[in-house]
């Protein structure tokens, strides 16, 4: 997956459990990962394009959960 330009481009699924704030956390931490792996010398060589996704994503959960937990609602609240 290629990095967000603008929160909409977020998948529905986070869209719908992140407040606003919550998004924007995601997408700059996702958007950093990506970048930080996208220049790694070992990935420009392998291509590891799925790696790079995943540990993306996971910079990004880890991002948010920094100033938000997950509710009852399954929705993410400040903390």
């Amino acid at each position: 997956m290629l990095p967000y330009t603008n929160v909409g481009e977020i998948p529905e699924s986070i869209r719908l459990i992140l407040p606003e704030e919550g998004q924007e956390i995601y997408m700059n931490a996702y958007n950093s990962a990506h970048d930080q792996y996208e220049h790694s010398s070992e990935d420009r060589i392998d291509g590891k394009a799925d790696e790079r996704d995943e540990g993306a994503q996971i910079a990004a959960w880890d991002a948010v959960r920094e100033r938000y937990k997950k509710g009852p609602d399954g929705k993410w609240h400040e903390k």
